[in-house]
C-alpha cells in the first residue's frame, strides 16, 4: 500500500503545533531495497527492507528536539509530537537553530529534471540473483583466481517529502542499481584481493555483470606476488578509483560544521590559495542521473551550482543554516539529514578540473614511486591536516608498473600535499564525485 507522505508529515507538523512547538519540520521517507549474494554459484545471502520512516524537529525559542519512527498511526505520531515538545523544553539553548526564512526557500522545483528514478519495474529476486551469478561466472573464468569472495547485485528506491511550519512542503523519489565483485588470488600468506562495482540510478546505464566480474579479477591478478615497498620520500599517483577520498579531505576540512569548531586545517584560508592555480572544485547539484543530485536540501533551500575551489582558491565553506549563523554568513544550500538527526552541512556532486595527461603518461613523467590503487584507515589530524593511511598499489620503475605493492603507510601534510596535486584526465563522469587519478609530491613512504 502506497501511503501519503505530504499526509503524514502535515499530521505530524499540526499535532507538533498543538503540543506547543514554535515551528517544526518534518522528513519522511519510503523506502525498498532489494539485495542478492552468491558463492559457489549458489545463493549465499538474500535481504530485503522496505517500510516509512518519519522525522520530527521541534523549536522552541532556540532550543530544538528531534524524534523518529518507522510506526505511522495516529497515536504514534501524536506521541511523537509530545514527546518531542517535552525534549525541546529540557534542551539547552542554541542561538544559531531555526528554520529557513520564507523568502529562502526554494520554489518551483523542477526535480524530474534531475531524473533521479527509474520508472521500469524492481527486479525480482532472481534477476538479481542471475546478474551475480554472471559476474562470479566472469570472474572465475580469469586464470588465477582461485575463488570469488563475494558477488553482489542490489536494488534500492526511495521516496522523500520534507515538510516544514515555514510552508515548504516538497518531494522528489530517488533510485539505485549496483553490482559488485570481490575475487581472491594465491593462497594463505600469499592471498591477495581486489574489486570491482558500479552503481546507477537506471538499469540500462548499469554496466554488464559479466564485465565487473571480469574487471575485478583482472585487478586481483595484477595484485599477485604482492610485497612492501622500501622505506623512503618518493612521489605518489593516487589512481582514479581513491583519488576522490584524498579530495575528500579537503572536502571535510571546508565543512562549515568543521570551521565552526575551531577543528579545520583549513580554517584560516577562506581567500587563500590552496590547491595549484588552475584547479577548481565545482559543486553541481544538478546533474542528471547522478547519485548526489538533488533539488532542495534538507532545510529546503534551493541548491546551485557554485565553486569551492577556483583557480586554486578556497571560495566557499560548505554551510547549512546553523553554521552559516555561526559564522555570520548565508548558507549555502547544503543541508544533509535523516529523520533522526538535525540538518548539517554536506556537499553533494563536486568535480575536480581534470588535467591532459592520462594516468600512463604521468606514470612516464613520475618514472620511479608508488602508485596507490587502494587505501586502509585513515588518521588524519583536523587541526595540522597531518596524515598518514595506509595504502596498497603498485611500484613504478622507469615509468612501468615493476611489482604489486602492500603493507606500507603514507605520510604527510594536506596542506602541503594539495598545494602539489597535478590531475590526469581519466575521471568517470557518471560518478558524483569526479576525480582524476592525481600525482601528488610530498610524502614519505614507510615499507620494509
Amino acid at each position: 500500500m502506497s501511503h501519503s507522505l505530504s499526509d503524514l508529515a502535515q499530521t505530524l507538523l499540526t499535532s507538533a503545533k498543538a503540543a506547543g512547538a514554535d515551528s517544526a519540520d518534518v522528513l519522511a521517507v519510503d523506502g525498498r531495497s532489494v539485495s542478492i549474494d552468491v558463492l559457489d554459484g549458489k545463493l549465499e545471502h538474500a535481504e530485503r527492507a522496505e517500510g516509512i520512516e518519519v522525522g520530527l524537529r521541534v523549536l522552541i525559542g532556540q532550543r530544538q528536539a528531534c524524534v523518529s519512527s518507522a510506526l505511522i498511526d495516529a497515536a504514534t505520531l501524536q506521541n511523537m509530537a509530545e514527546r518531542a515538545v517535552f525534549m525541546a523544553k529540557e534542551a539547552p539553548e542554541d542561538p544559531f537553530v531555526g528554520l529557513a526564512d520564507a523568502d529562502q526557500l526554494a520554489t518551483d522545483i523542477t526535480a524530474d529534471a534531475l531524473d533521479l528514478f527509474d520508472p521500469s519495474d524492481e527486479p525480482q529476486a532472481d534477476i538479481l540473483e542471475d546478474a551475480a551469478r554472471q559476474t562470479e561466472a566472469a570472474a572465475l573464468a580469469v586464470e588465477g583466481i582461485t575463488r570469488v569472495q563475494s558477488a553482489s547485485a542490489a536494488y534500492g528506491s526511495r521516496r522523500i517529502h520534507l515538510a516544514a511550519s515555514n510552508g515548504f512542503a516538497e518531494g522528489y523519489q530517488r533510485s539505485s542499481r549496483s553490482i559488485s565483485c570481490v575475487a581472491i588470488t594465491g593462497e594463505g600468506t600469499a592471498m591477495e584481493r581486489d574489486y570491482f562495482g558500479e552503481s546507477r540510478i537506471y538499469q540500462s546505464d548499469l554496466p554488464d555483470p559479466a564485465e565487473v566480474g571480469r574487471i575485478a579479477a583482472e585487478r586481483t591478478i595484477e595484485r599477485a606476488g604482492a610485497r612492501r615497498p622500501k622505506t623512503g620520500a618518493y612521489p605518489v599517483i593516487f589512481d582514479e578509483r581513491v583519488a576522490s577520498s584524498l579530495i575528500g579531505h579537503l572536502l571535510s576540512a571546508a565543512n562549515g560544521a568543521m570551521v565552526a569548531r575551531g577543528s579545520s586545517w583549513l580554517k584560516e584560508k577562506l581567500g587563500e590559495q590552496v590547491l595549484p592555480k588552475g584547479l577548481d572544485i565545482i559543486e553541481d547539484p544538478h546533474r542528471p542521473r547522478i547519485s548526489g543530485s538533488r533539488p532542495f536540501d534538507g532545510e529546503g533551500l534551493r541548491t546551485s551550482t557554485r565553486p569551492i575551489v577556483q583557480d586554486g582558491m578556497l571560495r566557499s565553506w560548505t554551510l547549512d543554516l546553523a553554521n552559516a549563523r555561526k559564522l555570520g554568513m548565508k548558507s549555502t544550500a547544503n543541508a544533509s539529514r535523516g529523520t533522526s538527526s538535525p540538518p548539517s552541512p554536506s556537499v553533494s556532486n563536486i568535480a575536480l578540473k581534470q588535467g591532459d595527461q592520462s594516468l600512463d603518461e604521468m606514470l612516464r613523467d613520475m618514472g620511479t614511486g608508488l602508485l596507490v590503487t587502494s587505501m586502509i584507515g585513515s588518521t588524519i589530524n583536523p587541526n595540522t591536516g597531518d596524515y598518514s593511511r595506509g595504502a596498497s598499489g603498485f611500484w613504478i620503475e622507469n615509468g612501468e608498473r615493476a611489482y604489486a605493492v602492500n603493507e606500507c603507510t603514507l605520510a604527510g601534510n594536506l596542506l602541503e600535499m594539495m598545494m602539489t596535486l597535478r590531475p590526469a584526465n581519466d575521471a568517470r563522469t557518471h560518478l558524483s564525485r569526479v576525480v582524476p587519478s592525481l600525482a601528488v609530491e610530498g610524502l614519505v613512504l614507510a615499507g620494509e
